[in-house]
């Protein structure tokens, strides 16, 4: 059976249509959270659909809207990761060693992104259809109400069917389970109380803690019991670390929806929400603050869905533009920290000496840097294709302040 899908200027205005198993006419809409367009080319499959016929469909380029067994589309899933990730050697010779530009940090980065962009696109091309009402009409499927209508928002009464791609359904189901049970924050637990922090779908997890426990650890400047400002606060850890430490009023700015949403869930949960105001804004309140403190995306690449927001940021804008409005906005004797690893500098993305000229150009001194080693397994894994980049990672907390 064959399907179509009809573009619309944008991909959430798309319309997929097909036939089903009697010969019936569907229709749904195309939702993709990682906003890709969709398919040009589409074809109906189910159980009796070869792993090898499906590899070759995708990999020229046609989609797979499933209508068979919901576990046969997990076990095809799983054999297109193993025929993505190992293909099959080519008969041609190889090269012998690679050119020295393709030997390069930077150049490693951006094959191994390359090659994640590639693999992501593949394995979003095994689609399948959940009602209005949030449910797979396939056999054996999972309910999954609650996951999408924590990341969707509640159905409604007359909401059309969607067609989404299989494995960013599983990254919504897996994404409800973290936000089910949170991550534990050893900073959090050392201040006592709830040491949870339960991210949506869609906002980073504090997985990688050792930059939390910078903020934990680093001496408040004076007035900083008073007030703070936590730029760009994502699941708002960090606010939450800062009113843990005693900090009678934090005021979090972010400009997306979801993360202010997923903070102010946090809040509530940590007992901190009554010191913690919520503002959406790109960067920066209003006023001044004796410290204001931001943990910035790492690496200056673009973001190729909104989850990456939190890790890329393209030219490094939001470093850049957080240390363009720092000095202006302390209060006298105040600091801005920032909150930095230095893997982009050991990949060649970005260099030390970069990061020290817009801190003088933007009229900042640094006053002291706190460092602390990563301890995510990638760091020590040496199959990793990153592996010394990471390996030689530190992340570093900045306090700096205005020059007079």
């Amino acid at each position: 059976m064959q399907a179509t899908s009809a573009q619309q200027p944008t991909p959430q205005a798309a319309w997929i249509t097909w036939a089903d198993a009697q010969g019936q006419p569907q229709q749904a809409l195309w939702h993709s959270e990682a906003r890709r367009p969709a398919p040009q080319r589409l074809q109906c499959a189910d159980d009796r659909m070869a792993a090898d016929t499906a590899y070759r469909l995708i990999c020229e380029g046609t989609a797979l809207l499933w209508q068979g067994d919901f576990f046969n589309a997990r076990h095809l899933l799983d054999a297109l990761k193993r025929r993505i990730d190992q293909p099959r050697r080519s008969r041609k010779k190889v090269s012998a060693a690679p050119t020295a530009a393709a030997s390069t940090p930077a150049m490693q980065f951006h094959q191994q992104r390359q090659k994640q962009a590639r693999r992501a696109h593949l394995l979003g091309s095994v689609l399948v259809v959940v009602d209005g009402a949030y449910r797979i009409p396939l056999r054996r499927a999972p309910a999954v109400q609650e996951a999408c209508s924590a990341t969707w928002g509640a159905p409604a009464a007359d909401a059309p069917p969607r067609v989404v791609a299989l494995r960013e359904l599983q990254g919504i189901v897996s994404a409800y389970e973290w936000r089910r049970k949170g991550v534990q924050i050893p900073a959090l637990r050392a201040l006592g109380g709830y040491d949870r922090i339960h991210p949506h779908y869609g906002v980073f997890s504090p997985v990688r803690g050792e930059y939390v426990d910078l903020v934990a650890q680093a001496p408040l400047p004076p007035g900083a019991e008073r007030l703070a400002w936590d730029i760009g606060t994502g699941s708002g850890v960090l606010a939450a670390v800062l009113a843990r430490r005693g900090v009678a009023q934090v005021l979090a700015t972010d400009n997306s929806g979801r993360a202010l949403a997923c903070a102010q869930d946090n809040f509530q949960r940590l007992g901190v929400a009554h010191q913690v105001q919520l503002l959406e804004a790109d960067l920066f309140p209003p006023g001044q603050a004796p410290l204001i403190v931001c943990n910035p995306p790492w690496l200056p690449v673009r973001a190729a869905t909104t989850l990456e927001q939190a890790v890329y940021d393209p030219d490094s804008r939001m470093l850049r533009g957080f240390l363009a409005g720092l000095a202006p906005r302390l209060l006298p004797g105040g600091e801005g920290w920032l909150i930095l690893s230095d893997l982009a500098e050991h990949l060649g993305l970005r260099s030390r000496a970069d990061l020290l000229d817009w801190m003088a150009e933007a009229g900042l001194g640094v006053l002291g840097r706190i460092d602390i080693r990563p301890r995510h397994g990638k760091a020590h894994d040496p199959q990793d294709p990153l592996h010394a980049a990471r390996a030689a990672e530190v992340t570093s907390l900045w306090r700096l302040a205005a020059l007079s």
